[in-house]
């Protein structure tokens, strides 16, 4: 059983345009609904592999209020950024934006996806489908204001 999801939106902009917005952590808030601020971690002040930044979230945009540590896992630009939210060393969920070409601009795909732990696919059988919700309407919102952004740039 797959325990996450994805949307796609296209955007009248070139693949490294849209990956530059999406790719600078700085601007997450900017862009989610529940992400509200993010900063790089040991010096980083750009993407790359294996980088660390955290993540101020505020759940379902109400709350509460927290902190994640996220490990950066891809980072081709104009191709693919992807993070895994780390808790306890060990990867929770991977956050996942693939870029691919199409007409005369981008298809911007946002997914993710939980580790396939036992408590974690506990949670997804009995509580999936609402966070699921959540995420797929979080995911369509923050995509369309990085379209919003990247297509008047």
């Amino acid at each position: 059983m797959k325990m996450g999801d994805s949307v796609t939106v296209h955007m009248n902009a070139s693949p490294d345009s849209a990956w530059s917005l999406v790719s600078d952590i700085t601007n997450t808030g900017r862009w989610s609904p529940e992400t509200i601020d993010a900063q790089w971690l040991d010096g980083a002040s750009a993407p790359a592999v294996g980088v660390r930044f955290r993540g101020q979230v505020k759940r379902n945009g109400r709350g509460p209020t927290y902190w994640t540590t996220c490990k950066i896992t891809a980072c081709q630009p104009g191709r693919e950024f992807a993070f895994a939210v780390i808790m306890k060393g060990a990867a929770l969920n991977v956050w996942r934006y693939q870029f691919s070409p199409a007409g005369e601009g981008v298809d911007v795909t946002e997914s993710f996806e939980l580790s396939p732990t036992l408590p974690l696919r506990l949670y997804w059988a009995v509580l999936g489908w609402t966070r699921n919700k959540t995420n797929v309407n979080g995911m369509r919102q923050t995509l369309e204001r990085v379209k919003s952004a990247a297509e008047t740039a």
